[in-house]
């Protein structure tokens, strides 16, 4: 299960989000680092994972840091009773393979299982982290993302972020309800942009124009 909250602000704030969680001493700066996600579909209609009967999402992910080289496979799903909530509760499942393996790994899915790779978003995501939080900044093509997930194995997840929102101070009515996917193709359809399901750098992406402010 995993439990967080998101805000979007504009690209331009991204040094001063990275600079204002770095004054918080309760966190560790792990660091930045490269990210790009396939998301893949089911083959037969009726385990349709976009369909909102499942709502899932079968992702794979390579990151590539400095520090760091992996590969995993996950599998997200939004939870019924949960999906009108501030706070996010999501079915997440995780398994991590040899980075070196990720193209035959792709090759399975596609060829083999004949999974329709249907989206693939490229983002570089900042970490801050202790034992009860997680605190990233994700650098998406259109803008920023900053999520809080508790990581906390004992005690109540919803009362981690809240405390955690309150002390970053943050506005919890200022959060996004929805996924990344969804935030993109709602700018898309206000600035009249076209929704690529390829999302990318080099590619003409709308903006977010809200400015973090502390």
């Amino acid at each position: 299960m995993e439990t967080e909250i998101r805000f979007y602000y504009s690209i331009n704030s991204k040094d001063k989000l990275i600079d204002y969680f770095k004054q918080f001493n309760e966190l560790k700066y792990i660091g930045r680092y490269y990210e790009c996600t396939d998301q893949y579909n089911h083959p037969m209609k009726e385990f349709d994972f976009y369909d909102k009967k499942i709502d899932g999402r079968f992702r794979v992910r390579k990151t590539i840091g400095e520090n760091i080289s992996k590969c995993m496979i996950t599998w997200k799903r939004r939870l019924k009773d949960n999906d009108k909530e501030l706070i996010h509760k999501e079915e997440e499942i995780e398994v991590s393979i040899n980075p070196d393996e990720y193209d035959n790994l792709c090759l399975l899915l596609e060829n083999v299982l004949h999974l329709n790779m249907v989206e693939s978003y490229e983002r570089y995501r900042s970490v801050f982290s202790n034992e009860d939080v997680e605190i990233v900044v994700d650098e998406y093509p259109f803008g920023l993302c900053v999520e809080i997930e508790n990581k906390s194995k004992n005690k109540d997840a919803n009362k981690v972020i809240e405390e955690w929102i309150k002390k970053i101070g943050f506005n919890i009515n200022d959060a996004y309800r929805l996924s990344w996917d969804d935030k993109y193709s709602e700018l898309c359809n206000q600035q009249n942009k076209k929704v690529e399901n390829i999302v990318r750098f080099n590619k003409d992406m709308p903006v977010i124009d809200t400015i973090f402010e502390k």
